[in-house]
């Protein structure tokens, strides 16, 4: 008599399996995000009026710091570098420059429509 032979199921490689992004990657994901939909604004609002807005740079360094000092203190939660003094002391001086340009940068926008901040001199 015959004898029924099966083969053995061949054995399937260890795939690598799903592997989440770093919270480092997350990060520049999410400060990449806040650009995009920056670009998309002004984008959008160069189509509906047909002017570029200018004198924008400090106000578009303002997510780059922040994310900047956010990015830092996320690489030293989750890897250990840089060091923990070298981390705060980088955080807190972005947010410094941040908080200090924000105000440069919001007089640059508000010169695209005609508003003026600051004093005129009556001749």
């Amino acid at each position: 008599m015959k004898e029924n032979r099966t083969s053995p199921a061949p054995e399937k490689p260890e795939g690598e399996g799903y592997t989440p992004a770093s919270p480092v990657k997350r990060t520049l994901a999410w400060i990449a995000l806040v650009y995009v939909l920056i670009i998309l604004a002004l984008t959008t609002y160069y189509y509906y009026n047909g002017v570029m807005l200018t004198n924008l740079g400090p106000l578009l360094a303002v997510p780059g710091l922040m994310g900047l000092g956010i990015l830092t203190l996320v690489s030293w939660r989750t890897t250990g570098r840089p060091g923990p003094a070298a981390a705060v002391v980088l955080a807190v001086v972005c947010f410094l420059v941040a908080l200090a340009t924000l105000p440069i940068g919001i007089a640059g926008l508000l010169s695209n429509f005609g508003m003026c901040i600051g004093v005129t001199i009556l001749t």
